[in-house]
């Protein structure tokens, strides 16, 4: 293979970050931390959704090798997920697992025409506060989730020796996280927490919770399946409305974490590439019997906190998780539940935007309540989709009112008696109701200039806006002439002709009425 070849597969995969080479140790340890921690996450969710943990394992393989292969974001990892859990659960007993495959694939089949439609650039849309909001909440939920892990099989706290041990191999494995870090980044901390968590428990006899109690991990390589499905219109009408949903939720988590990555790493990922890849993912997710995911925020943070940057550490995490199910079944179910927890809390921990609290008296109060409601919505609906888009749609709300009360008209009669409006702010339909409130149609004398030399006209209840005020100054036979329109402007009215009796456009009066900018 030729030098310039390889040079463009090494790019390609991106196998080391924008300023130094890959440390290939730290990625292999990082990947196989994260391919442990998948683990109990991947059965929980999978339990969720009322399917078989394997489901939820082959899901975290499959959606991890090929978004770490061909996704947008190196570092990112991917899996089966607790929001696509609670999408699929209704239609899951409702219909059983091969709906649940179908409703994967077409899931995927939207979010590869998302990627290629190039919608990932929507989520510029989503303010600062909407997405201090989910990372917030998504901390909640990360650390809420693990106080199950404090109960037993019947639901009951853990009383006695065992709450104390448990919570003291926790606390050990989270003084590891936070200390080690201090003295050497050789290794992940949290791969050193786990395993000296497991020591402890192996060689001192400590009866406690492992990931074998939760459910057993064995199985062989993800089955190739077609859903066993009718192909009509009405199974269609079945899993489409899940499979909108599962893609959206998908989507947003995943573009979300994709720029919370971006942040911590101060690298930019490619969102409509993490799309097609998340959408081809669940694809083959579907087809291999799992059940889907997206990208997951809490094994994201670990990877990135191990020191990993590149796309190797994700392709080890799938292909550790895949050797773990088939041949390593037996020693991971060995592993405390204790360790994981701990290094689950400490993810919680540092996902928390401790600095957004120090923006409660600084920041507008309309962006506190868009951020504390997202938090809120995100932390106790587990809704993500439904948290972000409240988020975006009230944020919207309150730029729009703040806008429209932005219209101003400053008066004037020149020499000549003609009298001035020059207009300032963004005519819109928040604004139409103040702009027309400007004019004095029936006082004002035969002649009057509207200038919009400090405005622009934005949308068709602007252009509407406009036509009115021409036409009731025609009515009382006085001449308007609109000044320094802009070009965008120009073409907004003259597109909206055909549409609209634009006066100013149509009306042999207002021939002479959009001034070219001096």
């Amino acid at each position: 293979m030729s030098s310039t070849r390889q040079l463009k597969l090494k790019k390609y995969f991106n196998l080391f970050d924008l300023s130094q080479k890959v440390n290939y140790g730290t990625e292999v340890l990082s990947g196989l931390t994260v391919a442990i921690a998948l683990i109990p996450e991947a059965v929980a969710f999978a339990l969720i959704a009322d399917l078989s943990p394997l489901t939820g394992l082959y899901a975290a393989f499959v959606m991890g090798l090929i978004t770490s292969i061909f996704g947008g974001r190196p570092g990112m990892i991917s899996g089966a997920t607790g929001a696509v859990a609670v999408v699929i659960l209704a239609l899951s007993q409702s219909h059983g697992i091969e709906y649940v495959l179908a409703t994967v694939i077409l899931a995927g089949i939207i979010q590869i025409l998302a990627g290629v439609l190039r919608l990932g650039k929507l989520m510029r849309l989503v303010p600062q506060p909407v997405i201090f909001g989910f990372v917030n909440g998504l901390a909640i939920i990360i650390f809420s989730s693990q106080l199950a892990q404090f109960k037993d099989a019947d639901g009951n706290w853990l009383t006695g020796m065992e709450m104390y041990s448990f919570l003291a191999l926790v606390l050990v494995t989270m003084a590891i996280i936070w200390g080690l870090p201090k003295l050497t980044k050789v290794v992940p901390a949290g791969l050193v927490a786990i395993l000296t968590v497991f020591g402890i428990v192996f060689f001192m006899g400590i009866d406690t919770k492992t990931v074998g109690d939760i459910a057993s991990v064995n199985g062989g390589f993800p089955p190739f399946h077609i859903p066993s499905i009718p192909f009509t219109w009405e199974t269609l009408q079945i899993i489409l409305p899940y499979a909108a949903i599962m893609a959206s939720v998908g989507l947003i988590e995943s573009l979300l974490t994709l720029n919370l990555i971006d942040e911590i790493t101060e690298t930019r990922g490619r969102g409509n590439k993490e799309a097609v890849a998340q959408g081809a993912a669940n694809v083959l997710s579907g087809l291999f019997s799992g059940m889907g995911g997206c990208a997951m925020i809490g094994q994201s943070l670990i990877n990135i906190s191990s020191g990993a940057r590149a796309r190797l550490s994700g392709i080890v995490a799938s292909v550790m998780l895949l050797v773990f199910i088939m041949f390593a079944a037996n020693y991971i179910e060995m592993l405390p539940m204790a360790a994981l927890t701990g290094l689950m809390i400490m993810v919680s921990i540092g996902t928390f935007e401790w600095a957004s609290l120090r923006t409660f008296n600084k920041m507008p109060k309309s962006d506190i309540f868009v951020m504390v409601l997202v938090t809120l919505v995100t932390a106790f609906l587990h809704n993500l989709a439904l948290a972000v888009i409240i988020g975006v749609v009230i944020a919207a709300l309150v730029f729009a009112w703040d806008n429209a009360k932005r219209i101003r008209a400053r008066k004037r009669i020149d020499d000549e008696g003609v009298k001035h409006y020059e207009i300032y702010g963004p005519l819109f339909f928040g604004s139409t109701t103040a702009f027309n409130d400007k004019f004095d149609v029936l006082n004002d004398p035969d002649e009057v200039i509207i200038d919009f030399e400090e405005s622009r006209i934005v949308d068709m209840s602007a252009i509407e806006a406009v036509n009115k005020i021409t036409d009731r100054y025609a009515k009382v036979g006085k001449k308007v002439h609109l000044r320094h329109l802009s070009e965008d402007c120009r073409k907004l009215l003259s597109d909206a002709d055909a549409i609209i009796d634009v006066n100013v456009m149509e009306d042999p009066t207002y021939k002479m009425a959009v001034d070219k900018v001096d």
